[in-house]
């Protein structure tokens, strides 16, 4: 039987490591070392604030205890530099490496920078880790991987062509992730995101995530513009999943290493739906929105459809989604409304 997430966190407080989080000032990043830290783990965290924000270092000091705080070390800088990757690995047993340049939309407007962050930034992390002798190296894959393949739901071995230099470079990741087992002995984990959502999801910026954005026009009272007809659905995962499954994939062993793993709940959403979804949670929060949604044209280099099969996580690592995308948006709709409101006006 697989152990409880409960006791996994139990018995990592018993016997506290050293971790590594890259792009720790990020969305996912800040929510791993919250998690670490309120779990008494030593902490280093890198980030050179690309695209993560110092307020969501803050938040995590004021959310842990003055002495989890103080297991904390923080590194501005830059994977794309392998001098900072090599200082940011010593001593570490466990490395999340959460830092990259998301975002499709990006990656076609600029794919030599999405290209050198994602691919040589990647490359000197794990060349760095691997000469440290880091215990287990765990990184952020993408469910855009799958690119054009129609099938539902994505199986972590059937992959199309890639749709964008994004996609092409998190590919790459994983390709230079089974090099170095074959190559090194170096096992790593990757794990292929679907849509993840939840508190300190930057809502600005023009390639914000839909959830923070869509929730950012709702409060101010702004159209919100669905790209094509709403019916392109998303496998939408809360970031208490995400955490959950980074800390199983960091401590597993063989045969769950050198993997790749999908990240979801297994579930469809269309943008309509999710348009709906919205709008009531915040009507139960006390913000009526009652404009009717906007359509435009597709976005180049988005997949119709998108559904996780996570039977693999379940087996291997014992991963169990606790949130649902409504039992998600209800724990972080707070949050939401909270740092939304005052640039709103409210």
């Amino acid at each position: 039987m697989p152990i409880s997430y409960a006791n996994l966190l139990a018995g990592l407080q018993a016997a506290p490591k050293v971790w590594l989080v890259t792009g720790c000032a990020g969305f996912i990043g800040s929510n791993l070392l919250e998690t670490l830290l309120h779990h008494d783990q030593t902490v280093v965290g890198l980030d050179n604030f690309a695209t993560g924000h110092a307020r969501n270092l803050h938040d995590v000091r004021h959310a842990v205890t003055p002495a989890q705080w103080a297991r904390f070390r923080f590194i501005e800088g830059d994977i794309c530099d392998m001098t900072t990757c090599q200082d940011a690995v010593q001593g570490v047993d466990y490395v999340l490496h959460q830092a990259a340049l998301g975002s499709v939309p990006r990656s076609l407007l600029d794919p030599v920078t999405t290209n050198t962050v994602n691919i040589g930034g990647f490359l000197n992390m794990l060349v760095a880790a691997r000469d440290a002798g880091v215990k287990s190296f765990v990184y952020a894959a993408s469910s855009s991987t799958y690119g054009d393949h129609p099938g539902l739901p994505k199986v972590e071995d059937v992959i199309g062509k890639p749709l964008s230099p994004y996609a092409v470079t998190k590919y790459v990741n994983e390709l230079y992730a089974d090099v170095f087992a074959r190559s090194y002995g170096f096992t790593s984990i990757g794990l292929r995101y679907f849509n993840v959502f939840g508190p300190r999801q930057d809502p600005e910026g023009a390639y914000a995530a839909v959830i923070p954005k869509w929730l950012a026009a709702m409060i101010r009272n702004e159209d919100v513009a669905i790209n094509g007809d709403g019916e392109t659905s998303r496998d939408f995962c809360f970031i208490q999943n995400v955490v959950q499954v980074n800390l199983r994939a960091a401590l597993a062993n063989d045969p769950a290493r050198n993997q790749i793993y999908n990240v979801a709940v297994n579930a469809r959403t269309s943008l309509n739906q999710l348009f709906e979804l919205l709008s009531q949670e915040l009507n139960a929060h006390g913000v009526h929105y009652d404009r009717p949604a906007v359509y435009r044209d597709f976005r180049a280099g988005d997949v119709r459809h998108s559904q996780a099969d996570i039977s693999k996580a379940r087996t291997l690592l014992g991963y169990e989604p606790t949130h649902t995308i409504a039992q998600g948006l209800k724990v972080a709709m707070p949050w939401y409304i909270d740092f939304l409101r005052p640039a709103a006006g409210y």
